[in-house]
């Protein structure tokens, strides 16, 4: 009797072509993880299959197969076509198996009618953190990623959890890996030959089950965060400029205090109390009924007030 091999699966990451491709309301550089950095990661993790999914783009993956025909050490790794697509209020939507990318701004379900044509596989990220999520929504998609390992508000994937279970969901995990070391943070076990179209139609038959997940650790969220701020003052002054013009100075004081010492106690202390905010927010929008719109309206005083 023969007996499916199961392949070790990253289905979240990212590398640095999501770069310039996340949106107009999100900073220009979101990682900073090279082609050469992302294949060595997962090499070490004994990855099988490499899903690459950048910010409305697939140009990472173009690049990553041209780098590993010279590279011998990564053959029995298998990348992957997807991509992380914006919708048109700024949720997102992962496709899987897709041979050309899927504009943003569109509707959830002209994503998903492209997908369809395009035979692919459709998963809801992070449905329930507190920004780019597609909440209820998520049914929509052929499966449902119950854990993310950044939602570090724990909340979110709590309440991923609850509702994966009231309807009964097909679910997966995701990394959604935005610096070096996180990459393989979470893995599926996926039931099928390593080659595209049958790991696609077992991803839509659900042959595929989690196999480990794991949060994102302080200092990998405190380096992706000054990846961030080091590389966007221009897009972080006028942002608050335009959101939250009373709060200039405030901004520029914290703006000053991080740039002086960016890995010490004050960043740390202020991570830490950042944390314990999202945590609040996250179990009041998820569990009590608050308004989950806070954050694409960003009304600063709102959120003020569900975290006192």
């Amino acid at each position: 009797m023969y007996i499916m091999k199961s392949l070790k699966a990253e289905l979240h990451c990212h590398n640095i072509f999501s770069n310039g491709h996340v949106g107009t309301l999100e900073p220009i550089h979101d990682c900073n993880v090279t082609i050469p950095q992302q294949l060595e990661q997962a090499h070490l993790a004994e990855l099988d299959v490499l899903f690459v999914t950048n910010h409305n783009t697939i140009d990472g993956y173009r690049h990553m197969l041209e780098y590993k025909k010279n590279h011998q050490k990564f053959d029995a790794l298998k990348v992957y076509p997807a991509e992380e697509v914006t919708t048109d209020n700024e949720s997102h939507v992962l496709v899987y198996g897709i041979d050309h990318a899927i504009k943003p701004g569109l509707a959830l379900h002209e994503i998903l009618d492209e997908a369809k044509k395009q035979n692919a596989v459709t998963i809801a990220p992070h449905p329930f953190s507190l920004m780019d999520a597609l909440r209820d929504d998520s049914i929509h998609c052929d499966l449902f990623e119950v854990f993310n390992s950044s939602n570090v508000d724990i909340y979110s994937n709590i309440k991923a959890k609850k509702f994966a279970e009231e309807k009964n969901l097909r679910v997966t995990a995701g990394s959604d890996s935005h610096v070096k070391s996180t990459i393989g943070r979470c893995t599926n076990l996926i039931y099928s030959e390593n080659k595209l179209d049958n790991i696609i139609h077992a991803m839509k038959h659900n042959q595929i089950k989690i196999n480990t997940t794991e949060y994102v650790q302080p200092r990998e969220v405190l380096e992706h965060i000054r990846y961030k701020i080091e590389n966007s003052k221009n897009y972080i002054d006028s942002h608050v400029s335009e959101f939250y013009p009373r709060s200039v100075w405030a901004f520029s004081l914290l703006y000053k205090l991080y740039m002086l010492s960016p890995e010490g106690v004050f960043c740390k202390a202020l991570y830490q109390i950042s944390v314990s905010m999202l945590k609040r927010i996250s179990r009041k929008i998820n569990f009590e009924g608050y308004n989950p719109s806070i954050f694409r309206e960003r009304d600063l005083g709102t959120i003020a007030k569900m975290v006192f």
